[in-house]
C-alpha cells in the first residue's frame, strides 16, 4: 500500500475565530462532543493540551484507553497527537489538526497518518478512517463553534 494512501485529510472554512475552534480540539474533554469517527467516549477533564511532550488520555467507545502523546504543537494554530494503548508505545499513527486565520474565520485541516502504522491488526481500522470521516469532525467542530460564536453575539 503506497503511503499516499496513508495519509487523508479533510479542509473546511469555518466561521470562528481558530482560538475558539482550538480550545475544543486542545481540551481532550471535549474531542467526543465533535467525533465524526464515532470512536470517542469520555476524557477526564483538566486535561487542556499546552506543549510537545503532554500526554492525554482518552477512553473510545469500547472502553479501550488510549494515551495520547502530542507531537506537534503551536498554540491556536496547529496541534498533533500519537496515541498508543496506556503504557505501550505509539503503534504509528498521527491525527493532526491545523488551523489558518482567514477573513472572517478560520481555513480548517485535519488530516490522519498511518504511513508508519506497522501492526496488521489494526490496519483496518485505519483504514476505517476517510476523508468523509473527517470532515465528520470539522463539520461538528463547526456546528459547536459557530453555535458558541452566535450564543455570544
Amino acid at each position: 500500500m503506497e503511503d499516499s494512501e496513508r495519509q487523508i485529510s479533510a479542509t473546511r472554512f469555518i466561521a470562528a475565530s481558530p482560538e475558539a475552534l482550538f480550545e475544543l480540539i486542545a481540551d481532550p474533554a471535549a474531542q467526543p462532543r465533535w467525533d465524526g469517527n464515532n470512536n470517542l467516549s469520555s476524557a477526564a477533564p483538566g486535561q487542556r493540551v499546552r506543549a510537545v511532550g503532554d500526554v492525554f488520555v482518552m477512553t473510545n467507545i469500547g472502553d479501550r484507553v488510549r494515551e495520547n502523546h502530542v507531537v506537534e504543537f503551536t498554540e491556536g494554530r496547529l496541534i498533533a497527537w500519537r496515541p498508543s494503548p496506556v503504557g505501550e508505545s505509539a503503534p504509528g499513527h498521527l491525527w493532526r489538526w491545523e488551523l489558518e486565520p482567514t477573513t472572517g474565520g478560520t481555513l480548517v485541516r485535519h488530516s490522519y497518518d498511518w504511513s508508519e502504522l506497522t501492526d496488521p491488526a489494526r490496519f483496518e481500522r485505519a483504514r476505517a478512517n476517510t476523508p468523509e470521516t473527517l470532515r465528520a469532525s470539522i463539520d461538528r467542530l463547526a456546528e459547536l463553534a459557530e453555535d458558541t460564536a452566535a450564543a455570544h453575539d
